[in-house]
């Protein structure tokens, strides 16, 4: 809703210090990411609206963002958390050496005679080593 990141961060203080002033008040929340999302996103109109009103600037100067910029923020941040664990899960699938050479390999960055030093193998067994783990990844995947 703004890209003013001191109004944003004095709109979530302003939230938690709410929540714990009414803590007493407030029955059961279910969903507490939604309750504080939807709870930021009025907060930040109520203060827009108000700067707005104390303010000379015309509306269509004011520099806003939807909120479907957030929610669009929000789901690329679950699809990466569920990207995440899924490799996460595949990864746990492979042998310890099998998830070693291609932690190495695709995650270091290191190349095949950095790994062979490290683990200790000659090349093709690491290359045979790879080749069986990433068919692996791949049969797992399908």
């Amino acid at each position: 809703m703004t890209l003013d990141k001191e109004l944003l961060k004095d709109c979530i203080h302003d939230i938690f210090v709410k929540l714990y002033v009414k803590k007493d008040e407030l029955g059961t929340i279910d969903n507490l990411k939604s309750y504080l999302f939807i709870s930021l996103k009025n907060k930040l109109c109520d203060e827009l609206r108000r700067r707005m009103y104390m303010s000379d600037t015309a509306v269509e100067e004011v520099n806003a963002i939807s909120s479907m910029d957030v929610e669009e923020d929000y789901v690329e941040e679950e699809q990466q958390k569920n990207d995440f664990s899924l490799v996460k899960h595949l990864l746990g699938q492979l042998s310890p050496r099998q998830r070693e050479a291609l932690t190495l390999y695709y995650i270091e960055e290191r190349k095949y005679e950095d790994i062979c030093e490290i683990m200790d193998m000659n090349y093709q067994s690491i290359r045979n080593l790879m080749h069986r783990g990433l068919t692996k990844l791949r049969a797992l995947v399908s």
